[in-house]
């Protein structure tokens, strides 16, 4: 079985010094400026994402103009559109039973799947002219080829920029957690475009206006939010998990990938023709009837997502009252 050491190092004794022979840390100037050129470069890498990504944003929300950023309006719906995501991502945050996730590093997160969702935008607007031509199945494969893959990928950008690499994700579990506050960062800006799409620019001088004008869109966008949130936890789990196994870290971050994009991609196959023919079958209202598809299909996944979060609760409660039940028989040992 494959280990981590060279069979030199595996064989030699402590004595013998192998810097630069099958060892190697940190002793020479040499040595200190590849671990700075090293740290430079990973550093501008990912400042170099983040510039793109926030050029990408302001381009976006410049073609909506800025008025809308300030309208008092435009905030209540976009509030109004995110509370189920909220409430979907503060129950996953809770549910974590380890050490509570920092402000920082989920404001962090939070921020910066805003900012890489302008990459899935950017490219799901250039790609989808090839797939419409083809009809329905054309759709289909878009969505699976690009919207789910791309979309749920950009979220797991945004933690593995700067959360996954902090000490403090420090449990399985923290995947979860980030990955449903990315999931959330993600449902914000794209509500926030979806409502700036249908609210006419000279409504914004009249509140009430606006409002009227963007209350539809808001109450769809508040039925597709938690998706978001399902999508990433599941993601971001399985990427937590590959922090933990680096021996098969490619894997596993793949396997949370395609799991979070075919379920995504699935949602948006399903959501129309079936809305569509609940409400022709039953006599419904559309809005009806799509109320009904989301409460079925994302409360069945996120029922899922629900059991995988409490199986690590039970293993690491059971797991933490093991170690108690051996530490006190020490401890009686000791006083003894």
């Amino acid at each position: 079985m494959p280990t981590d050491e060279d069979p030199i190092a595996s064989r030699a004794d402590d004595d013998r010094d192998l810097y630069d022979v099958a060892t190697w840390e940190e002793r020479t100037s040499l040595d200190g400026l590849s671990v700075a050129l090293y740290w430079l470069l990973t550093r501008s890498a990912k400042a170099g994402v983040v510039l793109v990504a926030l050029v990408g944003l302001l381009a976006i929300l410049g073609s909506f103009g800025l008025g809308l950023l300030f309208d008092p309006a435009i905030a209540i719906l976009l509030g109004l559109s995110v509370i189920p995501a909220l409430g979907l991502a503060a129950y996953v945050y809770v549910s974590d039973v380890t050490t509570g996730e920092p402000l920082s590093l989920l404001v962090a997160t939070f921020l910066l799947s805003i900012l890489t969702a302008t990459f899935a935008a950017i490219l799901n607007s250039v790609l989808q002219p090839y797939f419409r031509p083809l009809g329905f199945l054309g759709i289909v494969v878009f969505f699976f080829v690009v919207v789910g893959p791309i979309e749920e990928s950009v979220k797991l950008l945004a933690v593995r920029l700067y959360a996954y690499t902090d000490d403090r994700f420090d449990a399985v579990i923290d995947g979860a957690v980030y990955g449903a506050i990315a999931g959330l960062g993600f449902v914000v800006i794209e509500n926030f475009v979806y409502i700036a799409q249908n609210v006419d620019m000279a409504e914004l001088t009249v509140g009430i206006a606006t409002l009227g004008a963007g209350d539809g869109i808001a109450a769809l966008r508040a039925l597709a939010g938690p998706g978001h949130v399902v999508y990433s936890a599941f993601a971001g789990y399985y990427l937590g998990l590959a922090k933990f196994n680096p021996g098969n870290r490619g894997p596993i971050i793949v396997k949370g990938l395609v799991l979070a994009a075919a379920i995504h991609a699935l949602y948006n196959t399903l959501v129309g023709p079936v809305t569509g023919v609940a409400a022709g079958l039953f006599g419904l209202p559309q809005v009806v009837a799509l109320f009904g598809f989301v409460v079925v299909f994302q409360g069945a996944f996120g029922y899922v997502l629900i059991r995988k979060i409490r199986r690590y609760r039970d293993a690491y409660l059971d797991t933490r009252d093991a170690v108690g039940a051996d530490v006190e028989p020490e401890l009686d040992e000791f006083e003894q």
